[in-house]
């Protein structure tokens, strides 16, 4: 582990496991039925998490001491206050692709899964970047910035996802839709399906005069 860690890989292991425990109860039993999430259930999640780490932190203050357990409260304090801009992530990504409320939490929950297994790696190989090619930080800083002023000029601009440089490129490699098919991920389309909705999206409602 890293100089100076308290974590053994015992330790690790297990808060993994505790990690992933929460998340499958959540997806799997809370809201294995898709619903809009209210305010109210959204706030008292929120309230579940936040004591779950507080309750983690006092586990490290009684059992490495009050400088790590402040350690520990700091960085989720900061943390958590970073990942208020993930917010409106969210809602752009949801505007743009017309997400249903009912399987925004569906959506959200495996889009953090992923984003987490991609910001380790990214993490490991933007640390090695930026220890051998310090000149690096600037260039990913003007990314950053270039993508801000971006957002800004943009505001209020209708965006259609189909577009996307990313969206055509994946829609070259993997075969997708344009219709939401339930809760479905991954869903089975026949030949005979996609010329029934073709021919009532290019029939005409009426002949012409």
């Amino acid at each position: 582990m890293f100089q100076g860690s308290i974590g053994t890989p015992t330790l690790w292991i297990g808060f993994v496991i505790f990690v992933l425990a929460m998340l499958a109860l959540d997806l799997g039993v809370f809201h294995r039925k898709a619903h809009a999430i209210t305010p109210r259930e959204a706030a008292l999640w929120s309230g579940v998490w936040v004591g779950l780490a507080l309750c983690f932190s006092l586990g490290v203050y009684f059992g490495f001491g009050a400088e790590r357990a402040l350690e520990f409260t700091t960085g989720y304090v900061i943390e958590k206050a970073l990942s208020i801009d993930n917010i409106f992530v969210f809602v752009i990504i949801f505007g743009a692709f017309s997400v249903p409320t009912t399987l925004q939490h569906r959506v959200l929950f495996w889009g953090i899964l992923c984003a987490l297994v991609m910001s380790g790696g990214f993490i490991v190989a933007g640390g090695a970047i930026l220890a051998n090619f310090h000149w690096a930080v600037y260039v990913f800083g003007g990314l950053l910035a270039l993508t801000g002023i971006k957002l800004l000029f943009q505001r209020g601009a209708k965006m259609d996802p189909a577009q996307s440089p990313v969206v055509r490129f994946f829609r070259r490699l993997f075969p997708v839709t344009s219709n939401y098919d339930g809760e479905r991920f991954f869903t089975l389309e026949t030949a005979s399906a996609r010329r029934r909705r073709c021919s009532s999206r290019c029939s005409p409602s009426r002949r012409p005069i």
